[in-house]
C-alpha cells in the first residue's frame, strides 16, 4: 500500500499536549466565557451528566485553541555505510510551548513535501520530497500544530503550511490510523492495540495520554512525557514497516536516540 513512500524520507512524528493552565481557576477571565459556550457545544452531553466547565478543563489539552504543545518527538530512518539502517529519534520539549513549536519549524523547514509533480496541488511539493507519520494525524497532530503556530506568530514550514487544501491533495501526509481503516469510517484503532495486533511492544508501559497532563503540570515530569512520546514514534515506525511488508527490518535497525535536554549524542540497542 506504501511502495511509492522512500523509508528514508519519512518523519515520524508525535506530540504531547496539556491543558494551557494548571486549572479551569487560572484560565484568564476572558477565557473563561469562551471556555464555556465551547464545552456547551462539545461537551453537551458531559455536562448534562453533571460535570462542570471546570471539571471539564482537564480535557483542554484536546483542543488547540486552550491547549499547548509540551513535546514534539521525531524519528527518521537512515541509511548508514554499511548499508545497514539507523533510526534516530530527537524531541523538542520545554515549558515554553513557543520555543517547542520554533525548534521543531526550523528542523522542518528544510524539508519539501512529497508530490508527484503532474498532481501536486501545494507549491512546495515534489516528487523528491518528503514525509511526515504519525497515529491519528490527519484528525489531530498536523492541525493542532499549524493552528499553535499561528497563535505563536510563527511561519508554518512547507509540510505543514496545508490549510485549504483537501485530504487527498496532500500524499506527504501519513497517517497509521487513517491506513489501518482501508476506507472503513469505523476503523478507529488505538496506538497500543494496533501494536498489540503486530506483536510490538506497547508503548504505554509507563503512562498514556490521559495522564500527560497531570504529569506535566502536578508531577513537573517534562522528562517522562519525553521518554512516553519517543515510544510512540518508535512504535509508529515499527507499525508503518508492517504495513510495507518490512517488518523483519526492525531486528537490524540501530537506534539512535538524541537525549533531552540535549547533551552529546549517545547510541543504545534497538529493541
Amino acid at each position: 500500500m506504501l511502495r511509492h513512500v522512500d523509508l528514508t524520507r519519512v518523519f515520524f512524528v508525535d506530540i504531547e499536549t496539556v491543558p494551557g493552565h494548571a486549572t479551569h481557576a487560572e484560565l484568564p477571565a476572558t477565557h473563561q466565557p469562551l471556555w464555556k459556550k465551547f464545552c456547551e457545544k462539545r461537551h453537551a452531553r458531559e455536562l448534562a451528566d453533571g460535570q462542570t466547565h471546570e471539571e471539564l478543563f482537564a480535557n483542554g489539552g484536546l483542543y488547540a485553541e486552550f491547549g499547548k504543545v509540551v513535546c514534539i518527538s521525531v524519528g527518521f530512518f537512515r541509511l548508514l555505510k554499511d548499508d545497514t539502517l539507523e533510526f534516530r529519534t530527537k524531541s523538542f520539549a520545554d515549558d515554553d510551548e513557543c520555543e517547542v513549536l520554533r525548534g521543531f519549524g526550523h528542523f522542518l523547514q528544510r524539508y519539501a513535501p512529497y508530490g508527484p509533480s503532474r498532481y501536486a496541488k501545494l507549491d512546495t511539493a515534489g516528487p523528491d520530497g518528503h514525509f511526515l507519520c504519525a497515529h491519528n494525524g490527519r484528525e489531530f497532530d498536523y492541525g493542532y500544530l499549524g493552528r499553535r503556530m499561528l497563535i505563536c506568530g510563527q511561519d508554518i514550514p512547507p509540510m505543514l503550511d496545508i490549510a485549504g487544501h483537501k485530504p487527498w491533495d496532500l500524499p506527504h501526509l501519513l497517517d497509521t490510523m487513517e491506513l489501518w481503516k482501508f476506507g472503513d469510517n469505523k476503523g478507529h484503532i488505538t496506538l497500543a492495540l494496533l501494536a498489540g495486533v503486530f506483536g510490538i511492544p506497547s508503548p504505554k508501559d509507563d503512562i498514556d495520554g490521559s495522564q500527560v497532563a497531570h504529569t506535566y503540570w502536578v508531577k513537573k515530569d517534562l522528562a517522562r512525557i519525553v521518554a512516553y512520546c519517543e515510544k510512540d514514534i518508535i512504535t509508529t515506525a515499527r507499525v508503518f514497516l508492517h504495513y510495507t511488508g518490512q517488518k523483519s527490518l526492525w531486528d537490524t535497525v540501530q537506534l539512535t536516540a538524541t537525549p533531552w535536554p540535549a547533551v552529546p549524542a549517545m547510541r543504545i540497542a534497538a529493541v
